[in-house]
């Protein structure tokens, strides 16, 4: 029988290092082609690029991994493989590893979800993994442990039409690891966004900072609560926006009167 055929991104580039183990993981369940920004795209969260012309350019590799670098967003990348570069659909889409968080309000910012739910869009399965530590020499020992357990059960159970799955993973140590629970989105907000600082010059200049404001601090089935207890937390989520409790409600209303 055929491999699965798996199709790789992200949103930290072609030499982030989370990319290359989540390269090496993935081989082991199927054949693999990588399509990437040239360079770090996060916070892209789902944009396109309209306005300038997207360049491919293919990396050659010792092995057999066939591995593209776009000239633009996440979302770029997974596009215009779809439609110019693979001769097939893939079986499932897998975005990461990246250096940091995308849980609760982060996976509205995300580029690496971006590709993941522009994945949904299209009917495939997908997950986008990413590790809580945003250093380069960051371990992926676990993550990589990890998405040997993920990528079977999606290929076992499929997923619903349309879902995909944002994983985040603590910064632990393996033998720390308490286990995998599938959980919702916690409600914060970011606040303190932008430190105003000076040029050289005297001009005024913003420089994106700020903290996370947890909302639900402590509440259980959440994915920052089972984070904190050393767990990793599996979101489900989909590109349908609609609200259907706010739908039904305001189906009663008139506009007419």
């Amino acid at each position: 029988m055929a491999k699965p055929f798996i199709l790789i991104s992200n949103d930290d580039g072609p030499d982030a290092r989370g990319l290359h183990s989540l390269i090496k993981v993935a081989k082991e369940f199927g054949d693999i082609v990588v399509v990437v920004p040239e360079e770090g795209q996060s916070g892209k969260s789902h944009s396109i690029t309209v306005k300038h012309p997207l360049r491919v350019r293919e990396i050659p590799r010792s092995d057999d991994v066939i591995f593209y670098v776009v000239s633009g967003t996440p979302v770029d990348c997974l596009k215009i493989a779809l439609d110019q570069l693979l001769d097939k659909k893939p079986d499932m889409v897998l975005s990461g590893i990246i250096h940091g968080s995308n849980s609760a309000i982060s996976v509205m910012y995300s580029g690496t979800m971006g590709v993941v739910l522009e994945a949904g869009i299209h009917r495939i399965p997908a997950a986008g993994f990413s590790l809580l530590n945003h250093t380069y020499d960051a371990d992926f020992t676990l993550s990589e442990d990890i998405i040997r357990m993920v990528v079977p059960k999606i290929m076992e159970n499929s997923l619903p039409e349309m879902v995909v799955l944002n994983v985040n993973i603590p910064d632990i140590n393996p033998e720390d690891f308490k286990g995998i629970e599938v959980c919702r989105q916690t409600f914060g907000v970011w606040q303190g966004e932008f430190e105003k600082r000076q040029d050289p010059s005297g001009n005024p200049y913003y420089w994106l900072t700020g903290y996370f404001e947890n909302n639900e601090d402590g509440t259980p089935n959440t994915d920052e609560y089972v984070l904190k207890r050393n767990k990793v937390a599996i979101v489900p989520v989909k590109p349908d926006l609609t609200d259907f409790n706010s739908l039904q409600i305001m189906s009663e209303w008139s506009f007419n009167d």
